[in-house]
């Protein structure tokens, strides 16, 4: 029957490419893969939120002789919710000061500050005794737009306010003060996700990036044009130059677009394209990479899916993640996703476009991003020139 010579053909067509055929089928078990490392697996807890605390208070000691503190007892009851599990739901850290922990919550180590005041135990502690004493205010900052502030900010409350009436009964002795962070309140559910977007429009460049090279492999373009004396300077140094420009290009229309319906930005426009732009370069040397391994086009496209699933879902692009810190390093928390430079470029995107930052404030990114650039277009180029640049 002919349906099984085509069968037949196709099979010992495929047998070619094996390799091809296994990257297609591993390409759903990768998400199977990048969802565990985003949920933390069947046994884990789900996300843990980041809470920040900056104890100000000072300790009383009560008419019985005991030392009452209760900006450490909510401390405890932050660190004792957690999952049914027993794994933490909230991540708490303490902080020395307000500078210290602005910083953090920009750089989105953590969700949200909670401040406790310097008269937090005295205030309940008249309270208790029946003197009705001046409200004092516990205050709770962070990045509104950061989707994780509003579960960790509303569990906090809610483990305060639970604390406060345990000890007094009273209505409400505490005050709990929301201050945002930078002008993060201002902005609007669809003004939160387009920073990530601009990130997420250079990473779409992956997929011309690599069948770009590998349709002059193909058409025997890249042959011909060894021929000609062409160095591997000009061919990569060109190719890198147009695709950069596109990345340019496609950043200002995703930019405009974003205007026309309706998103502001609160900081430069130019430190934004300097961020993808360094981005940019760092994509194509994956690009590069995934040509040197590839031969046609259609391959060229299977194989870029794989970072191309990498960059967009962990580096925050298209959904939020949560940060899982590896070391510390002249103060500055790496998490697992530092590894890859579009998480620095999203970060970047969002402190300036939300919270106004200038290039002082995304130093550190800009720095992580040269570094990881190098080193990833740097290796495309250099598996680039060795496989594809030699002459025959």
């Amino acid at each position: 029957m002919r349906f099984l010579s085509i069968f037949r053909k196709s099979f010992l067509e495929q047998k070619r490419d094996l390799w091809l055929l296994g990257l297609s089928l591993a390409f759903a078990p990768l998400f199977v893969f990048i969802y565990w490392v985003m949920f933390g697996g069947a046994a884990g807890g789900s996300t843990s939120y980041g809470v920040l605390v900056l104890n100000q208070d000072a300790p009383v000691v009560t008419e019985d002789g005991a030392l009452f503190s209760g900006g450490e007892d909510v401390i405890l009851g932050l660190r004792g919710i957690t999952y049914e599990n027993g794994d933490s739901f909230l991540r708490v850290n303490e902080v020395g000061s307000l500078e210290e922990a602005e910083q953090r919550l920009r750089n989105r180590n953590a969700a949200v500050l909670v401040i406790v005041p310097e008269d937090f135990s005295s205030t309940l502690y008249a309270w208790t005794q029946g003197l009705v004493d001046e409200a004092s205010d516990l205050t709770f900052v962070g990045d509104l737009s950061n989707p994780y502030y509003t579960v960790a900010a509303i569990v906090s409350m809610s483990v305060v306010d639970g604390y406060v009436q345990s000890i007094t009964a009273a209505p409400r002795p505490i005050n709990l003060v929301e201050i945002p962070l930078g002008a993060s309140k201002a902005r609007t559910e669809f003004e939160n996700y387009i920073p990530g977007l601009f990130v997420l429009a250079v990473i779409l460049m992956l997929f011309q990036v690599a069948m770009t090279p590998a349709r002059d492999i193909e058409s025997g373009a890249l042959r011909r044009l060894r021929l000609t004396r062409m160095t591997s300077f000009e061919y990569l140094g060109g190719l890198s130059l147009w695709l950069a420009l596109v990345a340019i290009v496609s950043v200002l229309l995703t930019y405009g677009t974003a205007l026309a319906f309706g998103f502001r930005s609160q900081g430069p426009l130019w430190l934004a394209v300097l961020i993808t732009t360094i981005t940019s370069f760092s994509i194509i040397g994956v690009g590069l990479i995934v040509a040197c391994f590839t031969k046609t086009v259609t391959q060229a496209f299977v194989v870029a899916n794989f970072p191309f699933g990498f960059f967009m879902f962990l580096s925050g692009a298209a959904f939020p993640m949560p940060r899982h810190t590896l070391f510390t390093f002249l103060n500055q928390e790496i998490a697992l996703y530092d590894f890859l430079p579009p998480t620095h470029a999203v970060i970047a995107m969002n402190k300036i476009f939300t919270l106004g930052a200038g290039f002082g404030d995304v130093l550190y990114e800009v720095v992580a991003l040269l570094v990881l650039t190098l080193v990833y277009f740097g290796l495309g180029v250099i598996l680039f020139q060795c496989t594809q640049m030699k002459a025959e």
